[in-house]
């Protein structure tokens, strides 16, 4: 071969491994909620513009939000589990008594609000719970800042009040804290409430502060019952952001890196931190909508509390039917909550 056209095979080839080298790479991620939701714009959308900025654009997401892939929320982990989606950001105990050992922490007032908890969680699963996200890679996990009762048109302020009202709840453990405390659990997801509670559907909703302004919620729920200040909240739900365990290990090494370096606790913490943001302008936006705010007497939170202990109990046995030590994971549970000041 002449030495000329030698040189321009080899500069050819250099071209094309380089280019191989340089390739842009998109993540499809997938989520439930619409863009103007505060996941969407404060916390996926952020971790995506930042994981581009740290590979020089080299790695890019490609957002669906709003189950734009397809599916329903509850299919979304399998999804990313499948390859569906490269990434997921969804609520795995969607699909009830799957993520048992995980949903230890949705049990009730367990957690004061999502940056303190959100570490906890984290922990606990890498430590006690990784079989149930197997085929991905948790990135981060978090809570919401708590579930609280909203009401459209009673304001229960005891137990005696909330006997027989109809109110949503999130999941299968959200269902029976609102069974334990005398009132009728409807299960639905979070879009479907608002005209839920207008057509009378339910009375209330056990649902987070940050989801009530996208809903429009402070519109239709004029009553709000909330604990007394600084005491853990009825209810919390789980959320994971999860990447399919094959596409993270096909990444170039340098490109893992920069996935590790948004992954984990701190990152655990920062999206609880995100999602404990708008509980304080949710709320004031029903303050000037004149709603009404019934904050429980002390003695009253222990009522409660004390009605739905037997959802404890009821987790620990069903954990010990599937192999776990359903008190030792409670104890560490609470031991990683007050760890972290969520306690």
């Amino acid at each position: 071969m002449k030495p000329r056209l030698l040189a321009a095979m080899t500069a050819a080839f250099g071209l094309a491994a380089g280019g191989a080298l340089a390739q842009e790479i998109t993540l499809k991620v997938h989520h439930f909620l619409p863009p103007a939701s505060n996941a969407h714009a404060n916390l996926i959308a952020p971790w995506c513009d930042k994981i581009a900025k740290e590979s020089n654009n080299r790695m890019k997401c490609q957002i669906y939000p709003a189950m734009q892939l397809g599916g329903t929320p509850p299919q979304l982990f399998d999804q990313a589990k499948d390859g569906v989606a490269d990434i997921v950001w969804t609520l795995p105990t969607y699909q009830a008594g799957r993520f048992t050992k995980s949903e230890v922490f949705e049990l009730p007032f367990l957690t004061k609000n999502a940056e303190t908890a959100s570490p906890a969680l984290w922990d606990y699963v890498q430590k006690n719970a990784l079989d149930e996200f197997k085929g991905t890679k948790p990135i981060f996990m978090h809570f919401h800042d708590g579930a609280t009762l909203h009401f459209g048109k009673v304001g229960p302020k005891t137990l005696e009040d909330l006997k027989g009202l109809k109110v949503r709840a999130p999941t299968r453990i959200g269902s029976k804290v609102i069974q334990a405390l005398g009132m009728v659990p409807v299960q639905m997801p979070a879009p479907a409430v608002p005209e839920a509670i207008a057509k009378g559907v339910v009375d209330g909703a056990m649902i987070p502060w940050e989801v009530m302004t996208p809903l429009k919620l402070q519109e239709i729920t004029k009553f709000h019952v909330e604990v007394p200040p600084g005491k853990p909240k009825p209810s919390n739900s789980i959320f994971v952001f999860a990447m399919n365990q094959a596409r993270y290990d096909s990444l170039p090494a340098d490109l893992k890196k920069v996935i590790d370096a948004n992954s984990g606790l701190e990152t655990s913490k920062w999206a609880g931190k995100v999602f404990d943001g708008p509980e304080i302008p949710a709320r004031k936006i029903a303050v000037e909508g004149k709603a009404t705010f019934i904050i429980i007497s002390p003695a009253e939170y222990e009522r409660w509390r004390k009605a739905t202990d037997l959802v404890d109990d009821e987790w620990m046995k069903e954990a010990g039917n599937k192999g776990a030590n359903g008190k030792a994971l409670y104890d560490e549970a609470v031991m990683l909550l007050k760890r972290y000041g969520s306690l």
